[in-house]
C-alpha cells in the first residue's frame, strides 16, 4: 500500500509538503518553515546529518507521511533523534492519524521504516505530548515513559476582560496594574507585533543582549541564542513567519525594546518559544505585563489558547495555565544503546545528561526570582526548548 524511502534532500518547502502538513496532526514545529530552517541551519552546528522517512502512496505516489529524524553521535554512541536539535517544544510525524493509522497496519511499511532507520545503537525521542500520533506502534516500542516534565497552556476567552478575571488572581492583577503605571511614568510605551524588518532586527539584537546577560552564569546548555547558527536559525523563523506561521512581539519604552518574545501561531493557539527582557526593570514585572499584551493580542486575533510549552516554571500558573504530561520513547539498536539507555534510566544525573543530549529539554527548576512578583526572570526561563 505505501512505498517508504530515505529522501534526505526532501524539500520542506514544495507544495506536497504543505498540503500534507496542512491536513496532518503535526504541530507548528513541523511547519515547512520551521523544519526548513532547521534542516538547512542547525544540522552542522551539532555535527549531525538527516534522516528523513518518506512514505507515499504507492497507487498515485502522493506524499502520505513525512517522519524528520536526524542521526548523531555522542562519542562512540550512534543515536537517532527526532529533528529537535534543541529547539523544538513538540515532536510528532507528519501525517492525518487515519493514514498513520494505515501505515502501522502496514507491515510491509513497518518492516521497511524499522531497517531504514538501521543501523544506531540508541534510537530516543522526547517531547510527545498526550494528544500525539503513537510514534512507538510504527518503531516498534512498547510503552512511552514520561518525560517527568509538563507543558502549560491558557485558555483564552472571548475577551481580555474576562480571560484576566477567570485566569489571573486578582490581587496580582491589581499589582500589575500599578506596575503597568509606574512603567508609563517612565517614558512612552508601546507594545506592538513586529513586523517592520528594520524594528525586528533591532528586537531580536536586544533579546539577545538580554538573554546573554540574563544566562551568562547558568549551567548546562546555557542560551541558544548567543551561538550564531541559532541566532541565524530563530531570525529566520521570525522572518518567514511573517506569512501568518510566526509572530515577535516588543514592549518599546521611549523607542528601546526592553521586553521582546517570539511564538509560533498554529491552529489556533500561539506557542512561546523565545523571550528575552531587560533585567533592569525586574521590579515592575515587565514579563509579565508582556505576555498580559501578548495574551490581549491572541484574543484579539480569535485565538483559543496562549501555550507556554515546555517547562515547569511556577510563573506559567500565574496565568492559568494548565499543566500536560510530557513524553519520550526510546529503543536500543546494539549492546552499547542497550548499556546507554539501563545507564539513563537508573542514574538520576545520567538522565539529566540525556535530556541534554537527546531532548535540550529544560530541568524545569525555577530561578530563586520565579515567583510571580519578579516576573521578568521567570519569564525569561523560556529561553531554551
Amino acid at each position: 500500500m505505501f512505498d517508504v524511502t530515505i529522501e534526505n534532500s526532501f524539500d520542506f518547502r514544495s507544495p506536497e509538503y504543505r498540503e500534507l502538513f496542512g491536513k496532518s496532526a503535526a504541530t507548528a514545529f513541523q511547519h515547512p518553515n520551521w523544519l526548513s530552517s532547521l534542516y538547512s541551519k542547525l544540522l552542522a552546528a551539532n555535527s549531525a546529518t538527516p534522516l528523513i522517512v518518506v512514505a507515499r502512496w504507492r497507487s498515485d505516489g502522493r506524499l502520505a507521511m513525512v517522519l524528520p529524524l536526524v542521526r548523531r553521535r555522542y562519542a562512540a554512541l550512534r543515536a537517532i533523534e527526532f529533528a529537535d536539535l534543541r529547539v523544538s517544544d513538540y515532536v510528532s510525524p507528519v501525517a492525518d492519524a487515519e493514514t498513520f493509522d494505515a501505515i502501522v497496519a502496514d507491515a510491509e511499511a513497518v518492516s521497511t521504516v524499522r531497517r531504514l532507520l538501521k543501523p544506531y545503537d540508541l534510537l530516543r525521542i522526547g517531547k510527545l505530548a498526550d494528544r500525539s500520533l503513537p510514534l512507538e506502534k510504527l518503531l516498534g516500542i512498547r510503552n512511552r515513559e514520561n518525560m517527568g516534565m509538563s507543558a502549560y497552556a491558557t485558555p483564552l476567552d472571548p475577551s481580555f476582560d474576562v480571560w484576566r478575571q477567570k485566569r489571573m488572581k486578582q490581587s496580582y492583577c491589581k499589582e500589575l496594574d500599578k506596575k503597568s503605571r509606574q512603567l508609563h511614568r517612565r517614558g512612552e510605551v508601546r507594545f506592538e507585533c513586529v513586523t517592520e524588518p528594520g524594528a525586528m532586527a533591532k528586537a531580536f539584537e536586544a533579546m539577545r543582549t538580554y538573554r546573554g546577560e540574563r544566562f551568562k552564569d547558568r549551567d548546562g546548555v546555557g542560551d541558544l541564542l548567543q551561538l550564531p547558527a541559532y541566532y541565524d536559525f530563530y531570525t529566520d523563523i521570525a522572518r518567514t513567519g511573517l506569512d501568518g506561521s510566526a509572530r515577535t512581539y516588543a514592549m518599546w519604552l521611549d523607542g528601546r525594546p526592553i521586553a521582546v518574545a517570539l511564538g509560533l501561531a498554529h491552529r489556533n493557539a500561539l506557542l512561546v518559544i523565545l523571550g528575552g527582557f531587560d533585567f533592569s526593570f525586574k521590579n515592575m514585572s515587565i514579563g509579565s505585563l508582556m505576555f498580559e499584551q501578548v495574551a490581549r493580542d491572541c484574543i484579539g486575533r480569535g485565538e483559543t489558547f496562549l501555550d507556554f510549552t515546555i517547562g515547569d516554571e511556577p510563573y506559567k500558573l500565574t496565568f492559568g495555565s494548565e499543566p500536560s504530561a510530557m513524553w519520550q520513547i526510546s529503543r536500543s539498536g546494539s549492546p552499547l544503546g542497550y548499556t546507554a539507555g539501563l545507564v539513563v534510566e537508573k542514574l538520576p544525573a545520567a538522565k539529566v545528561l540525556a535530556r541534554r543530549l537527546f531532548h535540550g529539554a529544560r530541568e524545569g527548576k525555577a530561578s530563586a526570582g520565579s515567583a510571580p512578583q519578579p516576573a521578568a526572570p521567570a519569564v525569561d526561563e523560556i529561553a531554551t526548548s
